[in-house]
């Protein structure tokens, strides 16, 4: 058994589950977070796991959803995140969003209050001292220049970067109540939701075109080398999206599907912005699927073009951060310690998983297994079939490299999702000739979270 402590470098989400994990199993953790030392483009707080872009942790349906089915394996196995999340959820349909101050205020009183963590605010520029003996970097997205240098050096491969963008959060009250209305896609209810916890706003066609090249005309900011961000699909900037194609928008953020304005429920708008509570007060809304890189002085004048939002006043802006990942499938090994430096493991969206879940799921396995050999025993990867493992399997083995391989990188953040898993085997019920309509795709994702559920168990 070793008496050396866990060294956690970064406090966001992966890294505040690392240490609650390592330190419900019995390990020493020093946990140490730059924020109160140096400050990101991105963050307004010191708080540990602080939200910087959507307050959703997306679908909480564990039966139907991989995402949903993460929340619950996370719950399972004791989760600081989720409990946090669960303690401050806020209503959304469908899906987990919570009051990010709240949220980030209960995992930092949490991590501070365990006898077994010591949060040091300081900034580790460089590699980590030869006698840390368990060390997990899990510095996110943000990763300082300096420690990120390190890394690149020690790894000898290039870090793959691209841009989240942030969406903005308006005011509720100053929102147009005589056109918005209150409806979740499909009316339905999430966790503490009722079924109408969206605000829609609706367009017409001539005003849905206006606005889509009004987009595509906006001024952006500049950084170097933009055109060759590789942007991850799952939170492209709104602009971007228009530049796609005119109807691009309408199949995405703002589909008009599953929705009905009452005020006019014969005439289906052509394109709907959707706004989600952002607070437990409800003050504060955000724009859903509204990530942008647009410059400040424009994003009001445009984002007021839509019905129900002319005197929209705006808490937020939307905003880019810099992300910079790991190219892990290279450089980590199955039980994501760095191949060239077994101290050493990764956590979080560095691996390059994408989403506020999956991050804090990387940490949770690292500080479980970084826990157990801490303390002289040794912890499993996850079974592939269960969300955790088949999230950990991906990035560390899971990815096909491209064919012509022509020096970019094609290993590329990824979500939970149901292709990450094995195949499972399905039967039709006793006197069903024939599956109706979506009957087997249910039935297999069904199949799908009962297995998973059971081998969690076991794992676990």
């Amino acid at each position: 058994m070793s008496n050396e402590p866990i060294h956690i470098i970064g406090g966001g989400l992966a890294g505040s589950e690392a240490a609650w994990q390592a330190a419900e199993a019995g390990a020493k953790v020093i946990l140490h977070e730059m924020r109160g030392v140096r400050e990101t483009d991105a963050h307004q707080t010191e708080d540990l796991a602080e939200l910087v872009c959507s307050n959703s942790f997306r679908s909480d349906d564990y039966e139907q959803n991989a995402v949903g089915l993460l929340h619950e394996e996370m719950r399972r196995c004791n989760s600081l995140i989720m409990r946090a999340a669960d303690q401050h959820k806020l209503p959304a349909g469908g899906a987990l969003a919570v009051d990010r101050h709240g949220f980030s205020a209960a995992v930092t009183v949490a991590i501070a209050n365990h006898a077994n963590i010591t949060v040091v605010r300081e900034e580790i520029a460089d590699w980590p001292p030869g006698d840390w003996q368990h060390v997990i970097i899990a510095t996110g997205p943000l990763t300082s220049p300096a420690l990120a240098e390190a890394v690149l050096e020690k790894t000898g491969e290039d870090s793959l970067a691209f841009f989240d963008a942030i969406a903005p959060i308006v005011h509720y009250d100053s929102i147009n109540h005589d056109i918005a209305w209150k409806q979740s896609r499909y009316d339905k209810a999430g966790p503490g939701g009722t079924g109408a916890d969206y605000l829609n706003l609706p367009m017409d066609k001539d005003q849905y075109f206006a606005f889509v090249e009004a987009l595509k005309t906006a001024p952006l900011h500049e950084f170097k080398d933009w055109e060759k961000v590789p942007y991850f699909d799952g939170c492209l900037p709104i602009e971007v999206m228009a530049e796609r194609g005119p109807e691009t928008l309408r199949h995405g953020p703002m589909k008009p599907v599953g929705l009905t304005n009452p005020r006019n429920p014969t005439v289906k708008p052509y394109a709907i912005v959707q706004l989600r509570q952002d607070n437990a007060l409800g003050t504060l809304w955000n724009m859903v699927g509204f990530q942008t890189k647009m410059r400040y002085g424009i994003q009001a004048e445009i984002f007021r073009m839509i019905p129900g939002l002319e005197n929209a006043q705006f808490a937020r802006l939307g905003g880019l951060h810099r992300n910079t990942f790991i190219n892990s499938p290279k450089v980590l090994a199955p039980d994501l310690k760095l191949k060239v430096d077994q101290r050493i493991r990764f956590a979080g969206q560095v691996t390059g998983v994408e989403g506020y879940v999956e991050s804090a799921a990387v940490g949770l396995i690292t500080g479980r297994m970084t826990a157990a050999e801490s303390l002289g025993g040794s912890l499993p990867i996850p079974p592939a079939t269960t969300a955790l493992g088949a999230l950990i399997g991906h990035i560390t083995g899971g990815h096909i490299e491209a064919e012509s391989y022509s020096g970019a990188r094609s290993f590329q953040p990824m979500n939970v999702n149901f292709g990450l898993f094995p195949e499972v085997t399905i039967t039709k019920p006793e006197g069903v000739k024939r599956w109706r309509g979506p009957e087997k795709t249910i039935a297999k994702r069904r199949a799908i979270t009962s297995r998973a559920l059971d081998d969690l168990k076991a794992w676990a």
